[in-house]
C-alpha cells in the first residue's frame, strides 16, 4: 500500500491518510477483504505518530470502508454495490480536491491538472 503525505497540505495528516486509502479503494487498488498494514507499520513508514494512523483507520471504519478489529488489523470492506460506492468515493475526492485547492485557477487549468493526474494514474496501473 503506497501512501504519501504532503507537509504543505492544510488537511490534518490523519485526513490525508484516510483520503489516500479511499483513493486506493476507489481505483480498485484495494479490494474487498484485503488486509491493510498494521497501524504501527504505517506510522513507522510515514514517520508519524501511530495515533494519527489509528484515527485515519477509525474514520474509514465510521464511513463503512474498513472493518477494524483490535489486535487483528483492518480489512477493506466495500458494500455489495461497490461500483456505485467507488463512484461516490471518486466524486467525493474530486469535491474535496476542488474546494480549497482551486481558488483562483481558471477552468482550463483545472481540467488540465485533472487530465494529467488521470493519465499518470492509469499509466501507473499498467
Amino acid at each position: 500500500m503506497y501512501i504519501t503525505i504532503d507537509e504543505l497540505d492544510r488537511r490534518p495528516i490523519y485526513r490525508q491518510v484516510a483520503d489516500e486509502i479511499k483513493a486506493l479503494i476507489a481505483r480498485g487498488a484495494l479490494s474487498e477483504g484485503m488486509a491493510l498494514p498494521p497501524v504501527r507499520q504505517v506510522a513507522d513508514d510515514l514517520g508519524v505518530n501511530l495515533n494519527t494512523i489509528a484515527a485515519a483507520y477509525r474514520e474509514l471504519q465510521k464511513e463503512g470502508l474498513l472493518k477494524v478489529r483490535h489486535g487483528s488489523g483492518a480489512i477493506v470492506r466495500i458494500a455489495s454495490n461497490h461500483t456505485a460506492k467507488r463512484r461516490r468515493l471518486t466524486q467525493r475526492s474530486a469535491r474535496e480536491f476542488g474546494s480549497p485547492g482551486l481558488a483562483g485557477l481558471p477552468r482550463s487549468e483545472i481540467l488540465e491538472i485533472v487530465n494529467e493526474e488521470t493519465r499518470d494514474l492509469f499509466r501507473r496501473e499498467r
